[in-house]
């Protein structure tokens, strides 16, 4: 033992010897955020027992969508997504519901009309079991791509999250929260084609990671990167389109029942406007003021992309425009918390701003149940509580999307940029220069803007007057010209 070391180093055996492994297994962030992951979907697991044995699904906190469409949209009678049952989801979600499905009757259960209750039941339990585990190899993906970027120990705000341990298994969503963030991963790789067919996949599971090509568009407007963009772009569109075409193809009416289900649905559950309904104010054409709203805060958005002095990051950009989708949109569900939740880990890496998230989350989580069981109807004071939550999820979505503009705008506060990166997630983007048009627009350099905290650049030292009788040159290296910026 040796006796200069420090009280806690002796308490646990010495310092490291010379043949240890800083960097061993215990020393790094995916061990430790997929235990944590493990453990949250274990809790999340044990909390459906309840709702498998038929007890209330609102008090008991344990509601799914997965279970009940199970019933809803012809499943257990063995009809096919689409082909034979409407669904209101994406093509590639109404293949994820057919896959549990076929796995339900490889694992011995049925799916055919004419059963009787007890093999409904059965059938059931198997499905949600089988969807649960495939959720959670989903959600070990999304924490795998997390754990391939700059700041592998962020993935552990993703892993300990309330979100997966409440919202987990409401729907499907994990499909899209994993295939968007394979698509940032691959982007932040440089891998372009595969950038855009995991965020073609995303889309054709859920529709907002279309958002998501706007901050690619601006950014690539702002530097110039237009071949990468066009090559992702192209890439998206295709992987969409090869994977809708045929459904499109097989049943018109059925792939547009999803678009024609969401324009014609009004305020609902989880929303800004559905809570304002509950108080009393009525919004008149809600399609049209939802969609200025949405027009209004985009062109915002992309003005702060194109114009802010040092350019955003990627994820900054990603998390605004969704975050904004949500605030507006007519519907604002609870699992919805699962499309920002990897989005705010990349742009505000923060711990503060994930426990006031998930705060806002978890409250909203526990009063929406309420709400429809009635616990909090509005008939009675206790009602409020529920637009009350809704007001603060929307608040605290709102101030921590000026939380990422101060950053944009201060970016010595902004926690990836602390140590003088800049975009190191962000692909192509990392370290652009501004394009020629808007540095001659905004009247700036062609390097970008210093950190805040960057010192300031010391003054040129005052030339030498030029001797009366011309210096010797050595190998010509007076006469050589700087090197050219890199653009």
């Amino acid at each position: 033992m040796n006796p200069d070391a420090p009280a806690l180093s002796r308490l646990l055996g010495g310092r490291m010897g010379e043949h240890a492994r800083p960097g061993g297994l215990w020393f790094r962030a995916w061990p430790w955020a997929f235990l944590i992951l493990l453990v949250n979907f274990l809790v999340l697991m044990a909390r459906q027992v309840p709702c498998e044995t038929g007890q209330s699904k609102y008090l008991n906190l344990c509601y799914s969508d997965i279970r009940v469409l199970w019933y809803w949209r012809g499943l257990r009678d063995g009809e096919i997504p689409f082909l034979q049952h409407d669904v209101e989801y994406p093509v590639l979600t109404g293949a994820f519901m057919e896959l549990g499905r076929r796995f339900v009757l490889l694992l011995g259960g049925k799916s055919q009309p004419g059963l009787n209750g007890a093999e409904v039941a059965t059938s059931a339990h198997l499905f949600m079991g089988v969807t649960a585990v495939l959720v959670f190899v989903l959600f070990g993906v999304l924490v795998w791509a997390h754990l391939k970027m700059h700041r592998p120990w962020d993935a552990l705000m993703i892993a300990a999250s309330p979100a997966i341990l409440t919202a987990g298994l409401i729907n499907w969503d994990a499909l899209v929260i994993a295939l968007t963030s394979l698509a940032l991963l691959a982007w932040g790789r440089r891998q372009h084609v595969w950038a855009g067919i995991w965020l073609g996949l995303g889309i054709a599971a859920k529709l907002y990671p279309l958002l998501l090509l706007g901050p690619l568009f601006i950014l690539a407007l702002r530097t110039g990167k237009w071949r990468e963009f066009f090559i992702t772009a192209g890439a998206t569109v295709a992987t969409w389109v090869a994977v809708n075409l045929p459904v499109y193809l097989a049943t018109p009416d059925g792939w547009l029942y999803f678009w024609t289900f969401n324009v014609d649905r009004g305020a609902d559950l989880g929303s800004l406007w559905y809570a304002l309904n509950l108080a009393g104010i009525n919004i008149p054409e809600l399609s049209r003021v939802e969609s200025l709203a949405m027009v209004i805060g985009a062109l915002a958005i992309a003005a702060i992309l194109l114009f802010a002095p040092q350019r955003p990051r990627l994820a900054q950009g990603a998390f605004l425009i969704v975050a904004l989708f949500l605030v507006v949109n007519k519907v604002y569900s609870p699992q919805y918390v699962l499309w920002l939740l990897p989005l705010l880990v990349l742009a505000r890496p923060r711990w503060f701003d994930w426990a006031m998230f998930s705060i806002a989350e978890t409250l909203y989580y526990l009063a929406i149940w309420a709400h429809l069981d009635g616990v909090l109807s509005q008939d009675v004071p206790a009602g409020r509580l529920y637009w009350l939550s809704v007001f603060f999820r929307v608040g605290v979505v709102l101030w921590l999307m000026s939380r990422v503009i101060t950053d944009i705008y201060r970016p010595a506060e902004d926690p990836v940029r602390l140590t003088g990166l800049d975009d190191p997630d962000g692909g192509v983007f990392d370290n652009a220069f501004d394009a020629p048009w808007l540095q001659k627009l905004t009247q700036r350099g062609p390097r970008p803007a210093r950190l805040a905290s960057s010192p300031p650049e010391p003054e040129p030292a005052p030339a030498e007057p030029v001797p009366t009788q011309p210096e010797p040159t050595t190998l010509g290296l007076a006469e050589s010209s700087p090197e050219p910026p890199r653009q």
